[in-house]
């Protein structure tokens, strides 16, 4: 059968789906890019917000009326953190959770051979391990996504991450080196190490996220290695220093911030304070060369006044992000935050939105102005009419003539004032 995968979410999500195309592969069947040439889509959801909870159920609204004879297969965190309202999308013919993206096939030769609708969500258990396959391609040519660390212990009062994605778990060592290596025979120079809380890596088994890195660099082919979002209390300064010793880590680093405002960090339970977070980043730029720092930011959360709404703004300002993310507060089922009294009207969040989305850009544009004259290495990523493209280290995006095809290659790039620019996350 031609397999058409729809991802919605975050990276993690992204690997997960290429476990599932290459476990579909594995059974003679094929990933397609075409809806049209498909005979079976698999949705696999996000339910981050209320937003990605309704993408998704569109998703597969719209796959179904695209597949009206085909197989329709609703999978991810949608129906691991809400199995009743996954199964109560019956335009799906099957619907499963996020434990096992690998057991796909079965569910799908099951289905075929019974002809019955499945919704099978298992729930997560305490003890469980890090059970993801290893994938050996990524659909990037350059770098790929890998996933070392699973479930989230932080239970911030606005999120259902833990709920969607269970305990703690990480990757052992060894297969991080290995995919690292199958990777690098395949062609791919960069590897982002993703996870869902990626700063907690080895909590359960007594290493650290530093031990990731050191394992995803240990193969010759491996130029770069980059870090996910991150949480920042979790990073000290041992952290710091090890990443600073490795050759081949690339100095960016998103922090997850949420709020410039204490007491709404409060409320959010977030594990620190402004004066931390300020601190953690003069620590990190104090010891690494030109590195960025990017970010989350959340606006409208429950019972945020408009002085905290301001402080919030001012801290983006004064920290300076190369990006920031901005989105607005959504209830979510379950929630500590959605209990809370003084809501924000949503045309408010929408305000604030807006005014915390031009702060970022100026931030952003700063930024991008403090590159120009410095000389970056920049893996290339494309190359077309005289053009190569590719990013810095630090994560810049630029286009700049060349006589020959170096994709695939680091090459030394000094950042002109009239070169495109651009920052990517």
């Amino acid at each position: 059968m031609n397999i058409f995968f729809h991802t919605l979410g975050c990276k993690v999500n992204q690997y997960e789906t290429q476990v599932m195309s290459e476990a579909f592969e594995q059974k003679g069947h094929k990933t397609v890019s075409d809806i049209a040439v498909a005979d079976c889509a698999v949705i696999n959801s996000c339910t981050v917000t209320a937003e990605s909870d309704r993408k998704t159920r569109q998703a597969v609204r719209r796959m179904r009326r695209r597949l009206p004879k085909g197989v329709v297969i609703l999978t991810g965190c949608m129906p691991q953190a809400f199995p009743e309202e996954g199964a109560a999308l019956t335009e799906a013919d099957i619907v499963t959770g996020n434990l096992s993206p690998a057991k796909l096939p079965e569910l799908l030769k099951r289905f075929i051979e019974g002809g019955e609708r499945i919704a099978q969500i298992f729930p997560h258990e305490r003890d469980e391990k890090y059970s993801t396959p290893s994938i050996c391609r990524f659909e990037e040519r350059t770098r790929a996504y890998m996933k070392v660390q699973d479930g989230c212990d932080r239970y911030c009062t606005y999120c259902t991450i833990p709920k969607a994605r269970g305990p703690i778990r990480s990757r052992p060592l060894g297969e991080i080196e290995a995919e690292a290596a199958s990777l690098a025979e395949n062609g791919y120079k960069e590897i982002v190490l993703v996870g869902i809380n990626l700063t907690s890596y080895g909590k359960d088994f007594g290493k650290t996220i530093c031990d990731a890195v050191s394992a995803a660099a240990k193969p010759e082919g491996i130029k770069r290695i980059r870090l996910g979002s991150l949480e920042p209390d979790h990073i000290s300064d041992d952290t710091l220093e090890s990443l600073k010793r490795e050759k081949k880590f690339c100095p960016q680093f998103h922090l997850a911030l949420q709020s410039g405002s204490d007491t709404t960090l409060k409320r959010m339970n977030r594990h620190y304070d402004t004066a931390f977070y300020r601190d953690l980043v003069k620590r990190i730029r104090e010891r690494f060369e030109n590195p960025s720092i990017t970010t989350d930011i959340m606006v409208g959360f429950a019972g945020e006044t408009e002085e905290e709404f301001n402080d919030s703004v001012a801290f983006l300002k004064e920290i300076g992000f190369a990006r920031a993310h901005v989105f607005a507060y959504s209830k979510r089922q379950g929630t500590v935050a959605a209990a809370l009294k003084d809501q924000v009207e949503p045309a408010e969040k929408d305000r604030r939105a807006a005014v915390m989305a031009k702060a970022a850009e100026e931030c952003e544009e700063a930024f991008l102005k403090s590159q120009v004259g410095k000389t970056e290495a920049v893996l290339v990523e494309r190359y077309k009419d005289g053009f190569a493209e590719g990013y810095t280290e630090n994560y810049t995006r630029l286009s700049f003539p060349l006589p020959s095809d170096p994709t695939g290659e680091i090459v030394s790039v000094k950042v002109e004032k009239d070169m495109p620019i651009k920052f990517s996350q």
